[in-house]
Order: C-alpha cells, then structure tokens, then sequence
C-alpha cells in the first residue's frame, strides 16, 4: 500500500510573480537567440523569412515571427490546447482497482474474530474506453484547429496593424509637409498685409488656417502613437521596441485561386475548428452509446469466520434495463446538430464576407487608380502653374492656400485608399485561409509532439 501511496504526484505551489514577467517583458529582444532559432524552423514550412536579423531594425515579415513567438492570446491558446493534450494522453485508462476489509468482533468470548478482504477491479469489456480516447484525440485536434486559426488571425492582424501604422506614419509626413507649405504662405501674407495688399480679416483668415492645420498635426501625430502602441501589443513587445519597427508596407498575399468556394470548405481555419468539432461531438455520441453496455466489476479476496477461512469471490454486472444512459445519448445526439448547424451558418457567413472582401477590395482598387491616374496628377499641375505665377511676381494667397490644402487633403485619401486596399487584401487572404491546412507553429522542442509550446 505504502509502494501505491509513492507513486502518486504531489502537490508544488508556484506563486504567481507578476514583477518578474514585467522584467522578462521589457529584456525581450535582448536574448533574441530563441526567436531566431523559432524563426529557423518556422520557414522551412510557413512562409515566413530564414533570414531572420533585427540588428537593422524589425522588417513587416521579422515582425510576424516575433508575434507568432510573443503574442499574448497565442500564448494562451497554447496553454489551453496543452490542456487538451493532457486529456488525450490520460484518457482511456482503466479504473483503479479497489481494495476492501472488513472486520467483525462478536461479543461471545469464544467466538473468533471475522474477517474479509476483497480486491474489486472493473474489466472494460465494453470497448468505451478506446472510444474515449479516440474522443480525446478528436477533442486535441480540436484545440489545435483553434490554435492554428490563432495564429493565422494574428499573422493577418499583424500584417493589417503594420500597414495602417505605416499609413499614419506617412500622414504625419504629410501633415508637417503641409503646415511648413502654409507657414510660408503666412510669411508671404505678412509681407503683403504690411504693404497693404490684403487686408486684415484676410491676413488673420490665414492664421486661423495654420493654426487649426498645427492642431490637426498633434490630432495625427497622437493617433500614430496608438497605432504604434496597438502593433507593438500585438507582437507581444514592450512600448519601448517601437523604435525598432520599420516604416515599411508589409508583403500582400496573392489570394488567386481556381475555386475560391472549394478553397474556403478546404482551407479556411476557423471552418476547420467546426469539422474538428462535428467529429468530437460524433465519437462524443458513439461513446455515450457505448456506455450502455456494461462493464464487469470482478472482486476476490480472502476471509475468516468461526475459523473457517475461505476464497473469496464476486461478480457485478449492470443491468441496461430502464436508465440505458437516455439522457447522456439523446444530449450528444442534440449537440451533434447544434455544431452541424454552427458549421453550415459559419460558412454561410464566411461566404458572404468573402463576396464583400472581393468587392471591397475591387472598389479600393478602382478609387486608387482614379485618385492616382487623374487627381494627384491634375493637382500637381495646378501647383505648377502657381509656381510659375508666383515667380512672376503675381501672388493671391487664398489660391495658393486652397492648392496646397486640396493637395493635402488628395495625398491623405489616396495614402488611406492604399491602406484600405491592403486591408481588403488581407483580409481576403484570411478569409481564403492557407494554401495548405497548417499545423501549429513549433514554438517549444520539448513537447512531445512538438507542435505546442508555451512561451513565458
């Protein structure tokens, strides 16, 4: 009994030390040997770069890896499906056996002491524990469609969140462009204003101008800071690696494909999840139908009465008579439906995502072309031929401010037309899923299936 008792786990208390993660938190991309050795592994299969060097600072694509290696809910979807990895690996096993006494101690002087001892063990003999680990099985795969689909949002999450932070990169550019344009045309107005040519209302219209362009400055300028702070969040970084980030538009997926409708049943990752889950919930079914059949419980032991010792023995065999586990079946079956259900109203509703991300997509295009090919050109002839003006000495400062504010306010639309045309392409390509179904990222070699890994 004592050997039985040694070979149970004990209890190890871990105190939860949020001081420590914040330090471990903010020396991230000190030790970056482990996200370059991640990084190694991750491009043999998914697409991402093998050279992986952020001495030059962190490139759209090195970004992805340190967010497939950091990301918070990556992590603890991680954790969630080693969960399910756990129930796999410990389902199916036989119930322990059970041991019992019993003592009796009549009254009588001269009777004897009684006693028996008996060891019950249940005998599987209905085959559900196999069925329960099949179940297991399912329900692991389950976890693990979910994590892929984790990380395929979080990919184009991040490729999404780099492009629209570049985006407000580039409008703070603008925005300076723009009041250093309208600072020289106030010096010009000045000029005028004291000669007499403009007269006051006109030369403080002017002021008014600039002034409200240096607030929309610090508007833009706060705005870019969130969205740098949301990107470096999504990677999993500390505030303070921002610097690091390169202002570049990530790579956009080509999403072309033969039969996209075919391709979103095959490839999409969140469909992928509700197959995992229709078959768990069928072998869910098989098992409770298993359940009606008994299993045997065996006991035999040993025994005194009266001196009269004795073998003992015993057989337990449940009767599916009136319960036949009617209630556990007539729920599986019921839930079977409702995943079935979630499955076919999930794809409808990524069916018609996919219509409007083409259209979306195909409009951002048509308005870019037409903002590129026949605005931005029609403007920058227009600046030329008030260049040309103003070097003749011919200056009216209302024209030469609706020119450079109209050009602005073009550039500012065509940049977000841009951003929102590559939103509309990723997000096509999310949709569209892989080109392949993956498996989770390698993040730790030391599990088993090296598939999972939680990163502290």
């Amino acid at each position: 009994m004592a050997f039985l008792i040694a070979g149970c786990q004990s209890y190890e208390a871990k105190p939860l030390d949020i001081g420590n993660y914040r330090n471990s938190l903010e020396s991230r991309l000190l030790d970056i040997e482990p996200v370059a050795a991640f990084a190694e592994r991750l491009s043999k299969k998914y697409g991402t770069p093998s050279n992986f060097d952020i001495s030059d600072g962190i490139s759209p694509a090195e970004g992805e890896v340190i967010g497939l290696f950091y990301n918070p809910e990556l992590r603890i979807a991680r954790l969630e499906a080693g969960v399910a990895l756990a129930d796999f690996e410990t389902a199916g096993l036989w119930e322990d056996p059970v041991f019992g006494f019993d003592g009796a101690e009549i009254s009588s002087p001269s009777a004897p002491f009684s006693y028996g001892i008996v060891g019950n063990l249940t005998i599987p003999i209905s085959g559900r524990l196999k069925i329960e680990k099949v179940r297991a099985g399912s329900a692991y795969e389950m976890q693990l469609r979910q994590l892929v689909n984790a990380e395929w949002n979080v990919r184009s999450s991040l490729r999404a969140q780099w492009a629209t932070w570049v985006g407000a990169t580039l409008q703070v550019e603008l925005i300076h462009e723009v009041v250093e344009q309208l600072e020289s045309i106030i010096a010009i107005a000045s000029t005028l204003y004291e000669a007499g040519e403009i007269n006051r209302v006109e030369h403080r219209l002017l002021q008014v101008d600039l002034a409200t362009y240096k607030i929309l400055e610090t508007e833009i300028k706060l705005s870019l800071l969130q969205e740098e702070i949301k990107l470096v969040s999504q990677m999993g970084l500390s505030p303070k690696n921002a610097k690091l980030l390169l202002s570049e538009f990530p790579e956009v997926p080509n999403s072309q494909v033969d039969n996209e409708t075919i391709h979103l049943i095959d490839a999409n990752t969140e469909l992928a999840i509700l197959f995992a889950k229709y078959q768990t919930a069928e072998e869910t079914l098989r098992l409770e139908i298993k359940k009606q059949y008994p299993d045997i419980v065996f006991g035999t032991g040993y025994g005194s009465e009266f001196n009269d010792h004795r073998v003992l023995f015993g057989l337990k065999v449940p009767l599916s008579i009136w319960n036949r586990n009617q209630s556990g079946i007539a729920h599986a079956r019921s839930k079977r439906e409702v995943v079935r259900a979630e499955a076919e109203t999930t794809f409808a509703r990524l069916f018609r995502e996919l219509t409007l991300a083409n259209t979306t997509l195909h409009i951002k295009k048509i308005q870019f072309d037409s903002f590129e090919s026949e605005i931005i050109p029609m403007l920058a002839a227009q600046t030329s031929d008030i260049e040309k003006i103003v070097a003749l000495g011919e200056v009216d400062t209302f024209i030469l401010l609706e020119t450079v504010t109209r050009q602005f306010k073009a550039k500012q639309k065509l940049l977000k037309l841009n951003v929102d045309q590559m939103h509309a392409a990723i997000t096509l390509h999310r949709i569209l899923g892989p080109v392949y179904q993956l498996d989770p990222s390698p993040i730790n070699r030391e599990i088993r299936t090296d598939t999972l890994g939680g990163v502290q």
